[in-house]
């Protein structure tokens, strides 16, 4: 196992459309899902996506923390999921924004339109299919991981260029931020992707 090299905005890597997985079983798969936890866990992130490690792969690494759950069931704290050829269906047309950040852009944050609910589905490295639904912080993260397999930064997504900063920033003049861009007071800087892949 080891720590890998984290790609930043501006790698080509990072823009590339990444390659199906033919064998989940495969054990060079096995050996980069080993890598990208390590390489998670050692930079504090809570998602990592192969294409993030130089590894033009449909392979995806992320758990959602308590800290971050809301009451919904759907919202509640997700365990760390391996995730191969991973497949988003949004259901409903509802979406919200937030702030997120990401590994491969560092020291930024910017808020994000996503959609609210969401049932994705991927194989294990077991080769079996799963799926599950989510809502809330939950499906931002699914989404936000899914986005760098099909070589798409939250940058690309957002609308308002205004609403992206350096982390520092735009925490310590968050409430400027909300009322100067008549954004709902649900919008919290504190449920934040924040060190996403």
């Amino acid at each position: 196992m080891a720590i890998l090299k984290i790609a930043r905005m501006g790698h080509p890597v990072l823009h590339q459309i990444a390659e199906t997985v033919d064998d989940p079983t495969d054990p060079g798969i096995a050996r980069l899902i080993n890598d990208m936890i390590d390489t998670l866990q050692d930079s504090a992130g809570i998602g990592l996506a192969a294409s993030q490690v130089h590894v033009s792969k449909r392979v995806v690494i992320f758990f959602a923390p308590e800290s971050r759950s809301g009451e919904d069931e759907e919202e509640s704290e997700t365990e760390l999921t391996i995730m191969i050829n991973p497949v988003i269906e949004p259901l409903s047309d509802k979406t919200n924004l937030d702030w997120e950040a990401c590994l491969s852009v560092p020291n930024l944050k910017g808020a994000v339109e996503r959609y609210s609910h969401i049932k994705y589905s991927w194989s294990t490295p077991a080769g079996k299919r799963e799926e599950r639904v989510a809502s809330g912080f939950h499906a931002r993260a699914v989404q936000h991981e899914c986005d760098h397999l099909d070589g798409i930064l939250y940058p690309m997504r957002m609308t308002d260029l205004k609403l992206l900063g350096y982390a520092e920033e735009t925490n310590r003049n968050i409430e400027l931020l909300r009322r100067g861009h008549g954004l709902e007071d649900g919008f919290d800087p504190e449920l934040q992707v924040a060190e996403e892949g």
